[in-house]
């Protein structure tokens, strides 16, 4: 399994409406890429100072499968008209798991 994990922090003048549309776009992904055999996505808790806003965690059965998602036309779309409007920074990583 290869698993990539998103977190992302918003700008202060991202709007509710905002957020919600970035999850809601996230969830509708697995419906779209099939490669995708995990997802999991959701705002922050807010039970830690200084934490990340999002997170995104995709399992996938191989870094191929991964590209395959980084690089659907779905997926850009939801980083091009979704996030990148609101995001202030990013953090990423990809492993394979045990």
């Amino acid at each position: 399994m290869f698993r990539h994990v998103v977190l992302l922090s918003w700008i202060e003048d991202a709007t509710e409406e905002q957020k919600a549309e970035v999850a809601k776009r996230l969830r509708d992904l697995p419906g779209v890429i099939p490669e995708l055999r995990g997802y999991v996505v959701g705002p922050d808790a807010g039970v830690g100072r200084g934490n990340f806003s999002f997170a995104v965690v995709a399992d996938f059965d191989s870094p191929e499968d991964y590209a395959i998602y980084r690089d659907h036309p779905a997926h850009r779309a939801v980083i091009d008209e979704c996030i990148t409007p609101i995001l202030a920074s990013r953090a990423a990583v990809q492993y394979h798991t045990a």
